[in-house]
């Protein structure tokens, strides 16, 4: 079809990319939830499903600190039992009863007789005797009495003092008298290097029982001395020695000990969580695909139907690519972010503000180190990443140039070769290229550095936990488990931050397409027919045409194309229009085919206004043929029956005779049943014949033939014109051509200029009046 002269007539380019910002985020994203509407129960348990996720996935660290803690107190002594065994220890050493049973093991004799004895004796010395007395003085109180008497000289301690038998266990002499000497220790709790005689060690002690084990005399002293040797800073190894050497029943309260049972009990609610929080998460996301999916099929369909409501004004006035990014890229952009970054948003907002509770719940101390060690990681990565916004725009913008320059050569690559200009379009390359490579280098290096950056925040933040919980921990103020729960803190705390940057910059591009979406689909429609009720059928139409005072301008246009037009078609008349480019020919045609909407007049078939016949209507009663060839997908019996019914095979053949496009097919591999596509390599000329064969095959009243035989050599087109003549016969048809050799035959040609008929008549009369017409049609002859 010819360009006319408009202000904005049909562009192409590239389709939009997606990241650019809404104009009006807000309208955006509130249109898009109302479109949403007939989702929303559903999109709302999508939500809460992903929000009951993330909250499961919160409260895991804190079981996990429960079972660390009690995997942690069977891996060490139990401290409970110690302290249990020292203070019934203790409290059975400092017992009445263990004071008595000492002074019946030791069992001084000092009844008058013995008494007499001692002081009546030759045998012992005067001072013995005096040491004696003073002894004696002593004896009404057990303890001192029990300190002193190793105080006495041998020859009175051998009288006072005998072998003598307790709870059937034998006590010499000389284990009493050992005994004694290491009882002061005994008294004041010194039990290092304590020296006891196994058979008093067996005896000066009750038993006890802790926890179903009883423990002897023996064992508690031997607990006594070998617990006196460690403190606080014994070695660790040197205090698992030593407790290993501990009596078997001090062990059996001491010793770690496993509680399998709350072990397996938190594992398993552990596993519990886990599984539910997947499942829910899993749930989440097969119901979110379905909807985008969905939603976006609807999208396209209502985009689809929008399109053919839409006038051809609006495809004049707005690039192809565009369009098709509207109902791709955008559309794709909508359901991308409805699948993911939606449910991860909330998710990510939930798990934020619950691990900052969570850990604040654990231990205010280790909360603050986590997030200030954590926030300072994000705001030295946020200082790095923003200085690389710069070289992301300067990227996109040298590789539109760069694309914008490929175009370009290679489209007109031929004219390049011929005027010598492939050194200097591969010197603006290499520059435009270098250029894309810097900035392309630096941007990726900087976004690069944001997965070393997220693990550096990640491992300082646990580094921070660990210094500071050990710290805590030497303290007793938390457990081994609260910081094996931060560590878990932490990774759900950071993760959140990156993943909510992301989903508002998703948004952000979601809004700016949905924004795109419904700004077509809100688009001023074609007016509405439904009310139309004339129709004519296209078997009884008898083809008369006629065109009165028609007035046309295209919007945006300050001066009409067409001015004041009006013609007569006669029923089976060949009408051809010429004119030069820009007169307004191809307008006409579109005005005729309802295209577009007149502004002034009125265009008749067979006496009725088109303005009360649908568009369907008239479609249906012409066929047309452009210069601008177009082939789809599929054989080339399909590409020339399109859209027909009841169309045979011999018909098919007949027409491709008649054009002159047999032969070709039948050089195909399968003939008419081969299969072509639109970058076959067939000639232009050829695209050309299989469009014209196309438009041979339905039986109209009307024919538009624009330019159609324009990519045909003169041979081929002499076949054409043959063959237009036996299509054409019976027909109202309508010839727009530039090349006047195939118009010679038409019953009329109308000269339009400027939007206005300046001549018209046969091709001779218009020759003989040597006007514009003539003058067009001799230029072409004439030698330059």
């Amino acid at each position: 079809m010819n360009n006319e002269k408009r202000k904005n007539p049909p562009v192409h380019g590239p389709m939009r990319g997606v990241g650019e910002k809404a104009k009006d985020f807000k309208g955006s994203i509130k249109r898009l939830i109302n479109e949403l509407t007939s989702f929303k129960l559903v999109i709302i348990i999508s939500l809460v499903l992903a929000s009951a996720g993330a909250i499961l996935s919160i409260t895991a660290p804190n079981r996990l600190k429960d079972l660390t803690n009690e995997i942690t107190k069977g891996l060490v002594i139990n401290t409970n039992g110690m302290e249990k065994l020292s203070k019934e220890v203790t409290a059975n050493l400092n017992s009445e009863d263990t004071k008595k049973r000492i002074i019946n093991i030791i069992d001084i004799n000092l009844d008058k007789k013995t008494v007499n004895k001692i002081l009546s004796s030759n045998d012992i010395s005067s001072e013995d005797k005096k040491s004696f007395n003073e002894f004696l003085k002593n004896s009404e109180d057990p303890n001192k009495m029990l300190t002193s008497v190793v105080s006495l000289p041998e020859s009175i301690t051998k009288i006072i003092i005998k072998d003598s038998t307790f709870e059937n266990e034998e006590i010499t002499y000389k284990d009493k008298m050992d005994f004694l000497k290491t009882l002061n220790k005994l008294s004041n709790y010194n039990f290092k290097d304590l020296l006891i005689p196994q058979t008093i060690k067996n005896k000066i002690l009750s038993e006890i029982k802790i926890n179903k084990v009883t423990v002897s005399s023996s064992d508690q002293i031997d607990f006594l001395i070998k617990a006196s040797s460690l403190d606080k800073d014994t070695d660790t190894k040197i205090l698992y020695e030593t407790l290993d050497t501990l009596p078997k029943s001090v062990n059996k309260i001491i010793e770690p000990k496993i509680n399998i049972n709350k072990i397996k009990k938190i594992a398993f609610f552990l596993v519990c969580i886990y599984v539910m929080s997947s499942l829910f998460t899993y749930i989440e996301q097969i119901i979110m695909t379905v909807v985008s999916n969905k939603f976006a099929k609807i999208l396209r369909e209502r985009i689809s139907k929008k399109i053919n409501r839409l006038p051809l004004k609006y495809f004049d006035s707005h690039r192809y690519g565009d369009i098709l990014s509207r109902v791709t890229n955008d559309v794709d952009m909508i359901a991308s972010t409805m699948n993911q970054s939606l449910a991860t948003l909330v998710s990510s907002i939930t798990l934020f503000v619950g691990t900052i509770i969570m850990m604040f719940v654990t231990n205010y101390i280790m909360a603050i180190t986590a997030i200030f060690a954590t926030l300072f990681g994000f705001i030295f990565m946020a200082k790095v990443l923003s200085k690389s916004q710069k070289y992301f725009i300067a990227k996109q913008e040298n590789l539109g140039n760069l694309n914008s320059h490929i175009e370009e050569i290679y489209s007109g690559l031929n004219v390049v070769k011929v005027y010598n200009g492939i050194d200097e379009s591969n010197k603006k390359f290499d520059e435009l290229n270098n250029k894309l490579y810097t900035s392309n280098m630096k941007s990726q290096f900087l976004s690069g550095l944001m997965m070393p950056m997220m693990g550096f925040i990640g491992n300082f933040g646990y580094v921070a936990v660990c210094i500071v919980g050990a710290l805590l921990t030497m303290n007793n103020v938390i457990s081994f488990g609260v910081i094996v729960a931060f560590m878990s803190y932490v990774r759900l705390f950071t993760s959140p931050l990156s993943q909510i940057a992301q989903a508002f910059t998703q948004l952000q591009a979601t809004a700016a397409s949905s924004e795109r979406v419904f700004e077509f689909l809100d688009e001023e429609e074609m007016s509405s027919e439904e009310n139309f009720i004339k129709h004519l059928d296209k078997d009884k139409v008898k083809g008369k045409i006629e065109f009165k005072n028609v007035e046309f301008k295209y919007d945006g246009n300050d001066t009409p194309t067409i001015h004041n037009f009006s013609a007569k078609a006669s029923p089976g008349e060949k009408i051809a229009i010429v004119g030069p480019t820009g007169a307004g020919k191809t307008t006409m045609v579109n005005l005729l085919m309802k295209f577009y909407e007149i502004n002034k007049g009125d265009i008749l078939i067979d006496g009725v206004s088109i303005k009360e016949l649908t568009r369907e209507n008239i479609h249906e009663l012409f066929t047309m043929v452009l210069q601008d060839t177009w082939v789809f997908d599929g054989t080339i019996k399909e590409n020339i029956v399109y859209n027909r019914e009841n169309v045979t095979d011999e018909k098919v053949k007949e027409v491709c005779k008649e054009v002159g496009i047999d032969h070709f097919i039948k050089t195909l591999s399968k003939g008419y049943n081969s299969s072509i596509k639109e970058n076959d390599s067939i000639s232009a000329g050829q695209r050309q014949l299989l469009t014209i064969a196309r438009g041979m095959i339905e039986n109209a009243p009307f024919l538009i033939l624009d330019e159609a035989t324009s990519n045909v050599d003169t041979r081929t087109e002499e076949l054409v014109a043959t063959a237009m003549d036996k299509i054409t016969h019976g027909k109202t048809s309508f010839i727009i051509a530039h090349r006047l050799s195939t118009i010679k035959n038409a019953d009329l040609i109308l000269v339009m200029k400027d939007g206005n008929i300046i001549e018209q008549g046969t091709h001779e009369q218009l020759i003989d009046k040597k006007g514009f017409y003539a003058e067009l049609y001799n230029s072409q002859f004439e030698l330059s």
